[in-house]
């Protein structure tokens, strides 16, 4: 609390004309700078972190850092909302010390751009900051994409500063990267815990395989980061321009992070496995001439149990994860027809339900045109298609026998 009221003093001295040379003076020692923290190993932090450094280079000046990314895992039903798109975060300020100390624990570099800003714009950087940190504006709406930690730093300065800016290559606010969308850049950082990147590709619907702007893609920190060390900006008047930020400088160097296993078998391997078995099962009810009904009365059950949580998703919101064409593959339904397919298999009664299951999965191959699934997706959809037609040649089989009979 007391570094917030340190802020709080500087705001109203730099707000109160009274000395305008001491005003200067204070202006021209504060330095605001944009800190980026690499990736840690917790799940949180796989994509890194984005906050802001308020440094008064004065003898005995205070040094703090400005964080968007606070939130805490204790508070109720925190999974739960954050699936459903209504998590709260908070702006938090600290001492710039303890922000490094935290981060070298995790063995994360953290590397420091400082702006070239006027006096003017520092001035409205800081009351602005000032006017976030009160009690009724420090909690936002946290959405990974559009609103997190490192898009709310970049636009608290940047949102303040007079004139143009130019991004080394920038095409428009409008034009969009076809080779770049949400899941590719969230694949990159997950490549290291495919059961994380799996988990993400299955919530993650169609729209996350749209194509990104250059401004979208900031919402990485790491992108961030790059896109600033290539910026300028207007000066004097438009008619010059100058960086908008000094050389990248690393403050705290990465140590050597340990990557913690997962679980031994990839979702492809798992997925592979579940394939043979599903083959295997078809081949000795082909050979044995049984009905092993238990084995789909499995399938059915997994598969509901998934979709109730992809269907969950339509009404999140995170716009990101509405229309998900995984659905066609597991959706709850099989939840209703569990009982039915027992009974009719046991008595060897039709089932036309599995034509129905059929036209859904040829729909969701069909819908890999335009959506990315989850890996090991493709396999999954082959094990259901394989019982499926299976079940219906030999439902067609019965009521062939019966009629002849």
């Amino acid at each position: 609390m007391r570094y917030s009221k340190q802020l709080l003093l500087w705001v109203i001295m730099l707000l109160v004309p009274l000395n305008m040379s001491a005003q200067d003076e204070q202006l021209d020692s504060i330095d605001i700078s944009l800190l980026t923290c690499s990736p840690h190993e917790e799940i949180y932090s796989l994509y890194g972190h984005t906050a802001l450094r308020i440094k008064d280079n004065r003898a005995g000046g205070s040094d703090i850092t400005v964080n968007y990314g606070m939130f805490s895992f204790g508070k109720p039903y925190f999974v739960l909302r954050f699936i459903f798109g209504l998590t709260d975060y908070e702006m938090g300020v600290e001492p710039f010390d303890a922000f490094c100390n935290f981060y070298h624990s995790f063995q994360s570099s953290i590397t420091q751009q400082t702006f070239n800003l006027t006096r003017e714009e520092k001035k409205a950087i800081l009351a602005a900051i000032d006017e976030n940190y009160r009690p009724e504006n420090r909690t936002y709406r946290y959405n990974y994409f559009y609103d997190n930690c490192t898009t709310r730093a970049r636009d608290m300065v940047l949102s303040h500063i007079k004139g143009g800016l130019h991004f080394d290559g920038y095409k428009g606010e409008n034009a969009r990267d076809t080779l770049v969308t949400y899941r590719d850049m969230i694949r990159q950082k997950c490549h290291h815990h495919p059961w994380a990147m799996f988990g993400n590709d299955m919530l993650l619907g169609i729209q996350a395989d749209l194509p990104t702007t250059r401004l979208e893609q900031q919402f990485l920190p790491e992108n961030l980061l790059t896109d600033l060390e290539g910026t300028t900006r207007d000066f004097n008047g438009g008619k010059e321009r100058q960086k908008l930020t000094a050389a990248p400088v690393v403050l705290v160097e990465g140590g050597t992070q340990v990557v913690e296993e997962d679980f031994p078998l990839t979702p492809h391997s798992v997925f592979l496995i579940l394939l043979a078995v599903t083959v295997a099962v078809t081949l000795i009810e082909a050979y044995s001439r049984k009905r092993l009904w238990w084995y789909d009365a499995l399938l059915m059950l997994v598969c509901g149990l998934a979709g109730i949580v992809l269907t969950m998703m339509l009404f999140s919101q995170h716009p990101t994860v509405r229309v998900n064409l995984q659905l066609l593959l597991l959706n709850p339904l099989p939840l209703f027809f569990i009982v039915r397919m027992a009974r009719r298999a046991i008595r060897r009664q039709k089932d036309g339900q599995y034509a129905m299951w059929i036209v859904l999965i040829g729909l969701f191959l069909i819908g890999g045109l335009w959506q990315s699934y989850a890996e090991g997706m493709y396999l999954v959809a082959s094990s259901l298609l394989i019982r499926n037609v299976w079940c219906h040649i030999q439902q067609r089989c019965y009521a062939n026998k019966k009629r002849k009979e």
